[in-house]
C-alpha cells in the first residue's frame, strides 16, 4: 500500500525556491568577487614584457635585468609625504600594478600608509606583496663610504651623488644648533664629530638622521679608544679633536699619526704656531671654495684667517675634517718626544723626517733633494 505524497506548504516551498536563489547569487558573487580580485592582484603582463634592450625607467620605477628575458625586480621609490592613492596611481603608470582602484580599495581596507623609501619588488609580484613591501618600509640600503680625513662639505657632496640626501639638508643639519646641543659639541658645526666609515642607508634619508647616526657612531668609536674621554668638558674634547682632524690630514704612514699629534702638543707648550699645511689647504678648498692646491706659496701661508695656523698661534677655531681611529688615537695617545719640526722626505713611502731643531729640519730637506739628484 503505497503512503501517500506529502506536499510541502506552498509557503515554506516558496522559502526554499529563495533560499535556493539567495545562494546561489552569493555563490555566483563569490565567484566573481574571487576571479576579480585574483584578475586585479596578478602581476601584469607588462612586468615581464621589457627587454634589457628597451629597458624602462617612468613614474618612479626602475626595471632591472639579470641577462635574460623579462624584468627581475624593479626598484619603486616612494616620496616623502607621498599618498598611497598617488604611488598606486604611479605604478599604475609603469605597468607594475593592473589597476589603481584595486590599489586603492587594499588602501581602505587596510589602512595603513606606504613609508618613503626607494623598495626592490623581485618579479613578478602580486599588488598585495608591493604594497605589503611598501606599508612595512623594508628599504632598500645602500652602501656609503664616507673617507676619512673628508670635511662635512665633502662628505655631503658624497652623499648627495649616491641619492642619499642632498647636500644642503645634511649641511643644515650638521649645523643645526638642537644637535650640536644633544652632543655638546661648541663649535658651529659637526665638523670633525662624524666618524668616517662605510654606512648602510635608505635612500632617500634626512640629512639629520645621516647626522645623527654618524655622530653616534663617532662617540662609540671615541669611547673605545680613550674611555678617560668621558671626564673631559666640551671644550677640552674639542681640543682634542681638532687636533685629530689635523692629524688626519696630514700623516701618510700609520705608525708616524702619533709622533705627529706630539709635534702639535709641543708646539703649543711653547706658544709656537702649529704651521700646518692642511689648515691653510682647509681656507682655500672648504671656506674659499678654490681647487685643491698642489703646492702652497707664501702668499697662502700669509692668509689672514683665523684657521692659518703659520700666521695664528694655538688651535684653529674648530676641526678641519673628519678624522678616523688612527688620527683620533693619535691626539688621545701622543708619543712624547722632544721633537717640533717633521717633514716629508720618502713621497713614494710617505715617510716623514722629525727633528727638534730648525736647523735640522732644513738639513733633512737638503739631504732629501740630494738624495734625489
Amino acid at each position: 500500500m503505497k503512503r501517500p505524497k506529502k506536499h510541502l506548504p506552498a509557503g515554506l516551498r516558496l522559502l526554499l525556491a529563495v533560499t535556493s536563489s539567495v545562494v546561489a547569487g552569493i555563490l555566483l558573487l563569490a565567484l566573481g568577487v574571487s576571479a576579480l580580485f585574483f584578475y586585479a592582484n596578478a602581476p601584469p603582463k607588462t612586468q615581464a614584457g621589457f627587454s634589457p634592450e628597451n629597458p624602462v625607467r617612468d613614474q618612479g620605477v626602475t626595471f632591472e635585468y639579470d641577462g635574460l628575458p623579462g624584468a627581475k625586480s624593479a626598484l619603486v621609490e616612494v616620496k616623502e609625504g607621498e599618498s598611497s592613492y598617488a604611488v598606486g596611481r604611479r605604478l599604475e603608470q609603469a605597468g607594475l600594478i593592473k589597476t589603481r582602484f584595486f590599489w586603492n580599495v587594499l588602501s581602505r581596507l587596510d589602512g595603513s600608509f606606504v613609508k618613503a623609501g626607494t623598495y626592490r619588488i623581485g618579479l613578478p609580484a602580486t599588488q598585495l606583496a608591493i604594497r605589503s613591501a611598501l606599508v612595512e618600509g623594508k628599504q632598500i640600503l645602500f652602501s656609503v663610504t664616507i673617507p676619512e680625513g673628508v670635511t662635512l662639505k665633502k662628505a655631503a657632496g658624497i652623499l648627495e651623488s649616491l641619492a642619499i640626501c642632498g647636500a644642503e639638508d645634511f649641511l643644515a643639519a650638521a649645523s643645526d644648533t638642537a644637535i650640536l646641543g644633544e652632543y655638546r659639541v661648541p663649535g658651529k658645526t659637526m665638523e670633525g664629530y662624524l666618524y668616517p666609515d662605510t654606512y648602510f642607508f635608505p635612500a632617500p634619508f634626512a640629512g639629520e638622521n645621516v647626522v645623527r647616526t654618524m655622530a653616534d657612531t663617532f662617540f662609540a668609536k671615541i669611547r673605545e679608544i680613550a674611555p678617560e674621554s668621558s671626564s673631559l668638558s666640551p671644550r677640552e674634547l674639542d681640543n682634542v679633536i681638532i687636533i685629530a682632524s689635523i692629524v688626519e690630514r696630514e700623516y701618510r704612514v700609520k705608525d708616524e699619526a702619533a709622533i705627529m699629534a706630539g709635534v702639535f702638543y709641543n708646539r703649543i707648550k711653547i706658544g709656537m704656531p702649529l704651521q700646518s699645511c692642511a689648515t691653510v689647504e682647509y681656507i682655500i678648498t672648504d671656506i674659499q671654495g678654490k681647487p685643491h692646491p698642489r703646492i702652497l706659496y707664501n702668499r697662502d701661508i700669509e692668509i689672514n684667517h683665523p684657521y692659518n695656523t703659520y700666521v695664528i698661534p694655538g688651535l684653529p677655531p674648530g676641526p678641519i675634517s673628519l678624522p678616523g681611529t688612527t688620527a683620533l688615537d693619535a691626539a688621545f695617545h701622543p708619543e712624547n718626544t722632544n721633537f717640533l719640526y717633521f717633514r716629508l722626505v720618502d713621497e713614494a713611502a710617505g715617510r716623514h723626517y722629525f727633528s727638534r731643531t730648525f736647523d735640522d729640519h732644513i738639513k733633512a730637506g737638503q739631504l732629501f733633494v740630494k738624495g734625489n739628484s
